[in-house]
């Protein structure tokens, strides 16, 4: 009931009588159960009269009178009675669709299976009913169904048909490309919003199976080609692309055809629940950079991700970043058991958990936020013991390329330690996939951020490579005391010794909780059991946080100019959805130890960017906002590599992932001298410490140079 109908029968001394002659005539559940009761009461008298009519040859002198006074009680009875039962009353006047009538159907056929059975003779009890032709239950079925059903959908017959011819409609003339479900669903939104925004004069589609076809009344008027000669002709005065996995060539073509002629484009977004998916006009966005830029044709393995996903506790680190928030938005798609965000940034955490609540209400219950650091040890180990994560995404880590050549340190401790600390933690907990997103930069490193992504594939692959219990010698390096400020913690064992009562079982804190504490030595490391580790490398992601995007919206808020480091800068570019969508493709082709490398396509010149982007907005580059180059920053290069030489690549089942070589590598022995090294880089406070660093950086990562 609607909130007026309640109000009439809280409201004190109104009698029932007046209370229920209220509901009846405002608009209330009961009065459209009621209205519907008497309305197939009065069809199912009327279906028998037609019956019986047809069955005696419309014959006028047959007293039909006498014979519906014996009989039409059983058929009322039944009939209600099995629309009650298969929800009849409980649709929706105004959404009839293709399930609402199979249940009418089912209930029709069952009510006139029970009429037909109590009407066969037997020597039990006689009926009114019994004998009657078989005829008549059939023709009675087929009178029901026509007007039961007609009445049902005459309300959306009329909204999305009738009144569509009249003079009342006021959209735009709308030209949708895409006669898939996706065009077809919003010609039925239009269609139930009266058509007041948008009115649709025909679709565009290359199938040409569609081309002549109509979709709801609206006719595939041909190929996506045929869009710049239509528009004048068909005054088309808005674009509606409804194709989600159109790749970013056609969409441009697409766009630069509409925008010569002024025409505004709109997108479909992103379908994120594969099993339900929303698409309505208030979800529509305006055409954005990614779509030109980086959007490209993915086809993954959705069957594959649900079975490796579905009923699984799965742990993201990084959470609340760009590329850590849109893992956490497709796992939730494939029903996880349990997903668990770590991230240091609670803010980013509460505007993720409201994204999260708006897309997927029913996992509510099912997502634990989590504030901590990939660095504290102590933390980590807490929160693993009690969420037993199955699958980790580690996403974690320092991004930006010049703020990390200021603070090499730093990016030692996240980068490496923290990749430690979640992958030693991982395999004491029995985890079953660990995950690590890498970087193109990690490949012939220039920067600090690429060589430190680059130690932290070589942990994944030793804990990924190593069977045997690895011992307690890498408890010193993995703590937080080994990358804070107390000196000489790996040779300082006495102090120790008196922390070997708070042992406990893999993956649960020691007591008080403090990321300082020693983990005792004696507890060592556990066997890998069955961890499986991969890395994920590629490029970079239109829109992340850091990302050149960014930069240039936010200058163009300021009225430029948009600044660009050189102008024969290029990069490879993918849309963050599409990364990830490989991203899950991988971690289920993976075995163990492998490095991907994701085809990122064909790499865009900066400086295009900058200029499609002013055009987005309405200016032309160099006249109305300038673009100015600045030279090359720290640890920047003018063409990041991926499919390179100094590894090369192998193919994989899936045409946009390869696995790198991975010619170098240290086994879990050497990788403890080397952490030792690191560890001992991180705590020294001398003024040349970040250059230290960046020896070390050297000494260990292949090709890198700074």
């Amino acid at each position: 009931m609607n909130n007026g109908s309640y109000n009439s029968f809280e409201t004190p001394g109104r009698s029932f009588g007046a209370r229920l002659l209220y509901d009846l005539t405002h608009t209330s559940s009961l009065s459209r159960f009621l209205f519907f009761l008497l309305a197939d009461i009065l069809i199912v008298a009327l279906s028998l009269f037609l019956s019986f009519l047809v069955h005696f040859d419309f014959n006028l002198r047959v007293p039909y009178a006498e014979l519906l006074r014996e009989v039409l009680i059983f058929f009322v009875v039944l009939k209600i009675g099995f629309f009650a039962i298969f929800r009849v009353y409980r649709i929706t006047w105004r959404y009839v669709g293709v399930a609402e009538l199979m249940n009418i159907v089912l209930a029709v056929v069952v009510a006139e299976m029970a009429l037909l059975i109590l009407s066969l003779p037997n020597s039990f009890f006689h009926l009114p009913i019994t004998g009657l032709a078989k005829r008549i239950f059939l023709v009675d079925g087929f009178f029901t169904l026509a007007f039961i059903s007609g009445l049902r959908i005459s309300k959306k017959l009329y909204m999305e048909v009738l009144r569509e011819k009249g003079a009342g409609r006021k959209g735009k003339n709308t030209l949708i490309i895409g006669a898939g479900n996706t065009g077809e669903m919003l010609i039925q939104d239009m269609a139930r919003n009266g058509f007041a925004d948008f009115y649709p004069i025909g679709l565009l589609d290359d199938d040409r199976m569609k081309v002549g076809a109509y979709i709801h009344g609206v006719k595939v008027l041909g190929g996506l080609g045929k869009l710049e000669e239509l528009i004048g002709p068909l005054k088309v005065e808005m674009v509606i692309i409804a194709i989600p996995s159109l790749d970013h060539n056609t969409m441009r073509n697409l766009y630069d055809a509409a925008r010569k002629l002024k025409v505004a484009v709109k997108v479909v977004p992103r379908i994120y629940d594969f099993d339900k998916p929303d698409i309505n006009l208030k979800g529509l966005e305006d055409i954005s950079i990614e779509d030109l830029i980086g959007r490209q044709v993915i086809k993954v393995d959705y069957r594959g991700i649900r079975s490796f996903i579905e009923g699984k506790t799965v742990l993201i680190t990084g959470a609340g970043g760009s590329i850590g928030m849109e893992i956490v938005t497709q796992v939730c798609a494939f029903g996880p058991r349990r997903v668990v965000l770590f991230e240091i940034d609670e803010t980013e955490l509460h505007n993720l958990s409201l994204r999260l609540e708006r897309l997927f209400p029913h996992l509510s219950g099912e997502i634990e936020y989590v504030t901590g650091d990939v660095r504290d040890e102590a933390r980590v180990r807490e929160v693993f013991g009690r969420c037993r994560p199955e699958i980790i995404f580690h996403a974690a880590a320092y991004k930006h390329v010049p703020m990390m050549e200021y603070n090499p340190r730093e990016a030692a401790k996240v980068n490496i330690f923290g990749t430690f600390n979640i992958a030693r933690t991982a395999v004491e907990c029995g985890t079953e996939t660990f995950v690590m997103i890498s970087t193109d930069k990690a490949v012939r490193p220039t920067s600090v951020m690429g060589a430190t992504k680059r130690m932290a594939e070589f942990i994944c692959r030793a804990f990924g490579e190593k069977r045997e219990a690895i011992g307690d010698r890498l408890w010193a390096i993995g703590g937080k005391e080994t990358i804070g400020d107390r000196q000489g913690a790996i040779g300082d064992r006495e102090k120790e010794t008196s922390n070997e009562q708070r042992a406990t079982t893999p993956c649960t804190p020691a007591s008080g909780g403090h990321s300082s504490d020693v983990i005792p030595a004696q507890a060592g490391i556990q066997e890998n059991g069955g961890t499986k580790f991969m890395s994920v490398r590629f490029g970079n992601v239109l829109g992340s946080r850091g990302s050149v995007l960014p930069l240039f919206l936010e200058q163009l808020k300021h009225g430029g100019p948009l600044t660009v480091t050189d102008r024969e800068m290029k990069r490879y570019f993918m849309t963050i959805p599409e990364a990830v969508s490989l991203v899950l493709q991988a971690s289920i082709l993976g075995q163990g130890g492998e490095v991907f490398v994701l085809d990122m396509g064909e790499p865009v010149m900066i400086v295009n960017i900058a200029e499609e982007l002013i055009r987005l907005h309405g200016m032309e580059p160099y006249r109305d906002i300038d673009i100015q180059f600045t030279g090359l920053r720290p640890g920047e290069k003018l063409f990041e590599e991926i499919l390179t030489a100094e590894e090369g690549t192998d193919a994989s089942c899936h045409e946009k992932i390869f696995v790198a070589r991975n010619s170098g590598k240290y086994s879990m022995d050497e990788l403890y001298g080397i952490l030792a090294e690191f560890s001992a880089a991180v705590r020294d406070p001398s003024e040349t410490a970040d250059e230290n660093m960046k020896k070390l950086l050297r000494k260990y990562v292949k090709y890198y140079e700074n």
